[in-house]
């Protein structure tokens, strides 16, 4: 089975040299790796150019989603694997994405890890990533770390070109609905940078729940986000301590995951932990603030592309 190893790339820094790394030191080579770069000013699309067995495409101005189209629509294979070029590939990745597909599925869902190092990026990871026994069957995969069948990917329509975040779990409901075989490859390891500032992490988020309203996705889980906020809110307010101590318990649940998550990654020691338990409910409230915040702005986008459609 011939497998070809697309991903994207923008101003990644030395992160590009650890990720080439990565893919040479894998059990199971792929026949080709192809990456798209789309206007890097800080060296990167050099560091391509001279890296040996990688086929460089220079597309300035290119979001994710087109970028990943030119590198599969140039790729040869029938088997594309797809990872972002600022990731670090676990030494049997390739191997182990590939397994699902070569015993008849047509999609391998792989798995990702946080590169997390300040309590920010560990509290950052906790709410958003998750541990690899939480994982369910129909799990949808990130970009990160997937592969899929050539065939599959170009019945599903490709990645959306007009949607700048999000393409992926578009792609991987479009192929769903075309009746892909999804099977999860949990052993499938790509090492990922979690974003090393608020700022930075604010965007992320955003961004994420931006390309969702676009693109008409997860809108009962957006919603239910507004609604525990707004009940949250008339607890706080409210006299009924029946209401708030209600509203406690909630919280307190909702937060148990992503505790639980920090625990597990967060190196032992007393102050260390509870330092990373007390920090883990200010990063859910920032994140999904942002993810509001991001949600009302995509909505009003596709309102005034709509708008824009009707009056044309």
């Amino acid at each position: 089975m011939k497998v070809s190893l697309v991903a994207t790339v923008k101003d990644a820094g030395p992160a590009i040299s650890e990720f080439l790394a990565s893919v040479r030191g894998q059990t199971r080579q792929p026949d080709e790796v192809v990456v798209v770069d789309g206007g890097s000013t800080d060296g990167t699309l050099e560091v391509l150019r001279n890296a040996e067995g990688v086929v460089a495409i220079s597309q300035p101005g290119a979001n994710i989603s087109r970028g990943r189209n030119l590198a599969i629509r140039t790729a040869t294979s029938d088997v594309i694997a797809v990872s972002d070029a600022d990731c670090v590939l676990a030494p049997d990745w390739l191997a182990a994405i590939l397994g699902p597909i070569e015993r008849g599925a047509d999609v391998s869902a792989g798995f990702y890890r946080p590169i997390a190092t300040s309590l920010l990026e560990l509290c950052a990871a906790a709410v958003s990533v998750p541990e690899r026994d939480e994982l369910r069957e129909g799990w949808m995969p990130s970009a990160r770390s997937i592969a899929f069948r050539r065939e599959t990917f170009e019945e599903a329509g490709g990645y959306p070109e007009w949607l700048d975040v999000g393409e992926d779990m578009f792609l991987n409901h479009r192929m769903v609905a075309a009746g892909a075989r999804i099977a999860l490859a949990p052993e499938a390891v790509a090492y990922w940078r979690v974003r090393p500032t608020l700022s930075a992490t604010w965007r992320q988020y955003a961004g994420y729940a931006e390309g969702d309203a676009i693109a008409g996705m997860y809108p009962h889980r957006h919603l239910l986000r507004f609604g525990v906020y707004g009940l949250l809110a008339a607890a706080l307010t409210s006299r009924r301590r029946w209401l708030l101590a209600a509203t406690v318990a909630g919280s307190v649940a909702y937060a148990r995951t992503p505790i639980r998550r920090v625990l597990r990654r967060t190196p032992s020691g007393f102050l260390g932990r509870w330092r990373a338990i007390g920090a883990v409910p200010p990063m859910m409230a920032f994140v999904d603030a942002a993810k509001m915040w991001g949600y009302l702005r995509g909505l009003s986008k596709r309102r005034l592309s709509s708008a824009g459609i009707r009056a044309g």
